[in-house]
């Protein structure tokens, strides 16, 4: 096969290299075989649904412009799971505070893109009605009843 492949180059510098590669299986040496393991964080526990409730909270009670408040939601909702009422009420209320009512209508959108399934989107429409009426906060679907 050597032979073959040798004459079968054109070029002489191809036909040289060809010729100095050996087609014998040559065995490897096995080193020690060792797993690694890649930490993303350097922050060692995971962080409980409270913990993560608790430290969202805060950040929106000291927002203190949209970009801000808007940064924040990114951050909320970057997460595997659907942020808690609590957390929700705060986002809207930072929203608000800051004078910034497009915002507090896309959290509404972010849930229902969030969430599993439509009565979930409902129970939390549900569980924020009382808060969405006191900060006059209104649905996409109100505004744009035309639109899907």
């Amino acid at each position: 096969m050597a032979f073959l492949i040798r004459y079968s180059v054109r070029s002489p510098v191809a036909r040289q290299v060809a010729s100095q590669l050996s087609f014998r299986a040559r065995p490897i040496a096995v080193t020690s075989r060792q797993s690694f393991v890649r930490n993303y964080s350097a922050h060692g526990d995971a962080e409980t649904f409270e913990e993560f409730n608790a430290r969202f909270e805060k950040e929106f009670e000291n927002a203190y412009d949209p970009f801000e408040v808007q940064r924040i939601l990114s951050n909320c909702f970057s997460y595997d799971h659907v942020p808690s009422p609590t957390v929700i009420t705060k986002a809207l209320e930072a929203a608000r505070r800051v004078n910034d009512f497009a915002t507090a209508v896309r959290v509404f959108e972010a849930i229902k893109l969030k969430v599993p399934a439509k009565h979930l989107y409902d129970a939390y429409l549900d569980e924020l009605k009382d808060v969405r009426e006191q900060l006059g906060i209104s649905l996409k679907e109100e505004l744009f009843p035309d639109s899907k």
